[in-house]
């Protein structure tokens, strides 16, 4: 419509405000006083309840619990360290990559872990390249957190972090033994000498006369436990073992190197028997089974009850060298295919 002189124009109206909705309040998270008031008992009975069932009558004791159920109640982890000054954190020191132990060392995780979560322990992992890195990791942690212990892996002789936690009277144990340190602590370890005895035999009972053994340097306890097995098996064979053992750092050429020179001598092994590592069959490892290259038969043996895993990379090797697998009860036999 068309405006009079001197008529003004009408105010525009004001647009609606959307009305604001309310903010939700999360509901206040139950404490030890609310379950406590909800099940009619003391705040110690709760926490009778939670640390020390056994001093509370079960009747009480199935009432507070119904009510921590039903409220979702979970101790505050903080105040229950300072009341009992334990974290119920384990740190467990893992070795960089390429140090070996491969599937054994991830089985020992996750069986770890598993079994700390069961018990309310929570695992804090820390890596290093050497003892004095990883000592030094340990300080920082032990201002950090209050940990409760230790698992100390990939031991080895002259092993300074064991001898460092047991002068902070840290708790700890190892997943790797001693080797020979005067220290006296809980282990658990892989019995290598066992496991090449048992492969060393297996080769025996095929007709081998000559197995050759490739391990890891002199004075690695790990190496020289798992040639003991190799060299027991042949003596108590009445086998040779003079000449047939390589002590070498693992590494693609230094096992090729090492299975030429084998070989090439004049009365070569008819097998060559290896623990898997990173070598010439690093597709292969696994850390607790062992592999034999038999060049007479142009065949692999790799002995042991594979896992998953380990089955689809022998087989990846298989069709990398044209050959045939056949699985027995225990052991996989790759022989040339036909």
């Amino acid at each position: 419509m068309p405006m009079r002189a001197g008529q003004q124009r009408p105010a525009p109206r004001p647009t609606p405000r959307p009305t604001p909705r309310p903010i939700p309040h999360p509901t206040p998270r139950p404490t030890l006083e609310t379950v406590a008031e909800a099940a009619a008992v003391s705040r110690q009975t709760v926490s009778n309840v939670l640390n020390a069932p056994h001093r509370v009558r079960p009747a009480t004791r199935a009432r507070v619990e119904a009510v921590i159920a039903e409220t979702g109640y979970r101790p505050v982890k903080a105040a229950q360290t300072l009341r009992t000054r334990r974290s119920h954190l384990i740190a467990v020191g893992i070795p960089t990559p390429g140090e070996g132990r491969g599937e054994v060392l991830d089985s020992f995780l996750h069986a770890l872990t598993d079994q700390a979560q069961q018990r309310g322990y929570r695992i804090l992992l820390t890596t290093a390249g050497d003892d004095r890195t990883e000592i030094a990791r340990y300080q920082a942690l032990l201002s950090e957190y209050d940990l409760d212990a230790f698992v100390v892996t990939s031991t080895h002789t002259g092993d300074s972090r064991t001898a460092w936690l047991a002068q902070q009277r840290v708790p700890f144990v190892t997943f790797g033994r001693p080797w020979g340190s005067a220290g006296r602590h809980s282990w658990v370890d892989v019995d290598g000498a066992c496991g090449m005895r048992a492969v060393t035999q297996h080769l025996i009972d095929a007709g081998h006369q000559r197995i050759a053994f490739l391990g890891w340097p002199v004075g690695s306890g790990v190496g020289d436990d798992r040639r003991s097995g190799w060299a027991q098996a042949c003596e108590a064979a009445g086998l040779p073992t003079s000449g047939l053992d390589r002590r070498l750092v693992d590494g693609l050429d230094t096992g090729r190197a090492a299975c030429a020179e084998l070989l090439a001598a004049p009365q070569p092994p008819s097998c060559v028997s290896r623990v898997v590592s990173s070598s010439r069959w690093s597709t292969l490892r696994t850390g607790t089974s062992s592999l034999a290259l038999c060049p007479t038969r142009r065949s692999l043996e790799y002995t042991g009850r594979p896992s998953a895993r380990s089955s689809n990379r022998i087989l990846a090797v298989a069709t990398e060298l044209s050959l045939r697998p056949i699985v027995p009860w225990n052991a996989v036999y790759l022989r040339p295919s036909t």
